[in-house]
């Protein structure tokens, strides 16, 4: 078996989703038209995800099959997306292994006990199948469902998981992150070694409960300079890459703010880096060289403006994605929670429209 072929939980290449548009544009393949999913896009801008979540918290939504298969196909019904995206949280791991957290309305994730010494590494034992017992019913739910439509599954990235917890929540500077990351290097390359081995686990439960293709979301590895990605991050998030490389499965790379870390993401492992709106197709797909597809990469803001200006703009992201080796259509980042469902509807048909073949 090839080292991009899809498998199905058996070991074998999954027949169902194999030869959708999605999965061969993963492979730098021929398509009929350019694959689009977006971002959260299972979410809060759908009015039937609001009802469906109502009284019941994120971190509880994320944990009960029956809710995160209903809130997973929301959006496949109703923009007639190319691929699912698996609906949960980048902490669910870290919360299945004990970390004392939870998802604040309108402020993120928040850790309880940063960790900021040696001895609170020690919140972080390994993840087992069991931990995430529901990822792996809600999967199998999943796939059942979307038949020849890809499930993505996805997870943080060591960086990103490390941001929060030692901030202790979402931060706009990162100095406790950097402070560590400088001050201390072999206690900082010993927690992202360790995340590495929670997310890779992470992702091979999904994998091996019939996922097609993963995302390793690296949120905010976009404060960092070059120099200081390949020192201090990009090892552990090769070890997660490496991890599920036996699969065979896709393995997506996006992180927010990453144009000059957009060559070295690439090298991290990824069969497909996500590009966010900052830097042109062809320009991003220059710094990352050849052997990658690309994923990108419309600003989301655009979706706000007149549809004959989004038109607009899409062409312009799919005139520079013009002739790459394979073009995942996708926003630079998340669906806004305040999007009008109809403007991503109507964007699903005309990429579509405009790229048939």
């Amino acid at each position: 078996m090839s080292a991009n072929e899809s498998q199905s939980p058996a070991g074998r290449p999954n027949p169902a989703t194999y030869d959708s548009p999605f999965m061969k544009a993963c492979r730098r393949e021929a398509v009929p038209h350019t694959p689009v999913w977006f971002m959260r896009q299972a979410g809060r801008s759908l009015p039937e995800y609001r009802k469906v979540r109502e009284g019941t918290a994120m971190l509880e939504s994320c944990m009960r099959p029956d809710l995160v298969t209903e809130i997973t196909l929301q959006p496949v019904r109703r923009h007639n997306v190319d691929a699912a995206i698996y609906f949960s949280d980048i902490v669910v791991p870290l919360k299945a292994i004990g970390i004392d957290l939870d998802i604040k309305p309108g402020v993120g994730p928040v850790v309880a006990n940063p960790i900021r010494t040696r001895a609170d590494l020690a919140q972080l034992r390994d993840l087992t199948p069991e931990d995430v017992h529901y990822v792996t019913e809600a999967i199998g739910m999943l796939t059942a469902e979307l038949g020849s439509t890809p499930l993505i599954g996805f997870a943080g990235a060591p960086f990103t998981l490390a941001s929060y917890l030692v901030e202790g929540g979402p931060s706009r500077n990162h100095e406790h992150t950097k402070a560590l990351m400088y001050g201390d290097p072999q206690l900082w390359a010993d927690l992202l070694d360790r995340l590495a081995e929670i997310t890779g686990a992470f992702l091979k439960v999904q994998i091996e409960a019939g996922a097609s293709a993963v995302q390793l979301f690296d949120s905010w590895v976009g404060a960092l300079s070059p120099a200081d990605y390949r020192r201090a991050v990009m090892p552990a998030s090769v070890k997660v890459f490496d991890a599920v490389a036996g699969y065979g499965v896709p393995r997506i790379h996006f992180g927010v703010g990453t144009g000059e870390l957009l060559g070295a993401m690439g090298e991290a492992g990824a069969d497909v880096v996500g590009v966010d709106w900052r830097v042109p197709m062809d320009e991003a797909a220059r710094r990352v060289g050849p052997g990658k597809a690309l994923q990108g990469n419309l600003d989301p803001a655009v979706l706000f403006a007149p549809r004959d200006a989004v038109e607009a703009k899409t062409d312009e992201v799919l005139a520079a994605a013009n002739g790459l080796e394979g073009h995942i259509f996708n926003l630079g980042h998340g669906v806004l929670p305040t999007m009008d469902p109809e403007a991503l509807t109507r964007l699903v048909e005309y990429v579509h429209t405009r790229t048939a073949v």
